[in-house]
């Protein structure tokens, strides 16, 4: 049994069970009618339960007052879509933070202020599904409110799922992972004077191994077995492709104060091998 602590809006409610938990409901209309006291049965609606435990979820709960329960429902469509397409559960604190960040976007839109999101490239390519998500977020929210927000906001709204997904300790960095995806395939675009087909396999299977490499590399778990017999064969068949991967090994170390173990190199050589090999211009 939940009882009803107090009625934030008339699609946002805060409650508390037996044991005094509390909890934020989410549905539309759930408030509505209400008073402090009245008891709301689990199966009465489709209703999201959110324990009021996570600090950004207190520190949001103050937001709510001022955001039209419009970006609430949005905002549940949304990610019940992203969990339905991801095939996963994201963070419950996403139910908050891309609600403000709907609800600020139109509020700049109105105000005519555009800012510009520097990494929607890297974004649109190496996060397609979230991405894909975010142009179904925008469809919706631009014919519900009848407004044209730029393609642009398809990558920020992609940017805040890519964030929920995971243990919340484990949260990835979106645009720190974005940024270093993208200085990679940089260098590698011009070093080697490469043509990046989206459609080739090569490209497919280097951003999918940038990808795992990024993450590894913020979660401290570097491929490194000590054994070097690997990354000598791979420098004498692939002498072009390691001189590559050392060049991006220079720029992380310079940018993050962190070094590459042989055993990454030699399977960035690799990759950088294929992707040359196949792709060059000209």
């Amino acid at each position: 049994m939940i009882k009803i602590k107090k009625v934030l809006n008339s699609s946002v409610v805060l409650a508390e069970d037996q044991q005094g938990k509390e909890f934020i409901l989410l549905g539309k209309g759930i408030g509505y009618g209400q008073k402090n006291g009245n008891v709301i049965e689990e199966h009465q609606t489709t209703q999201m339960f959110i324990p009021v435990e996570n600090v950004k979820v207190k520190e949001f709960l103050g937001l709510l007052d001022s955001i039209s329960p419009v970006f609430i429902e949005l905002t549940q469509q949304i990610i019940n879509y992203a969990e339905d397409k991801l095939n996963t559960k994201l963070n419950t604190g996403v139910y908050f933070t891309l609600m403000d960040h709907l609800n600020f976007a139109v509020e700049r839109y109105k105000k005519n202020i555009n800012i510009t999101n520097r990494v929607y490239w890297e974004i649109k390519n190496y996060y397609p599904e979230e991405f894909k998500i975010g142009v179904f977020a925008l469809k919706i929210m631009n014919e519900k409110l009848g407004i044209d927000l730029p393609i642009e906001e398809a990558a920020n709204i992609a940017f805040h799922l890519i964030n929920a997904q995971g243990q919340e300790k484990e949260s990835k960095d979106g645009m720190r992972y974005a940024k270093m995806i993208g200085s990679i395939v940089n260098l590698a675009r011009y070093t080697f004077n490469i043509n990046m087909d989206e459609e080739n396999i090569h490209y497919t299977r280097f951003i999918t191994h940038i990808k795992y490499f990024v993450e590894r590399f913020y979660a401290d778990k570097m491929l490194d077995d000590k054994d070097n017999s690997l990354f000598e064969q791979i420098a004498n068949l692939y002498p072009n492709a390691m001189s590559g991967a050392f060049k991006i090994k220079e720029y992380i170390e310079q940018v993050n104060g962190k070094t590459i173990p042989n055993e990454e190199l030699a399977y960035l050589a690799v990759h950088i091998h294929r992707l040359s090999n196949y792709n060059q211009i000209g």
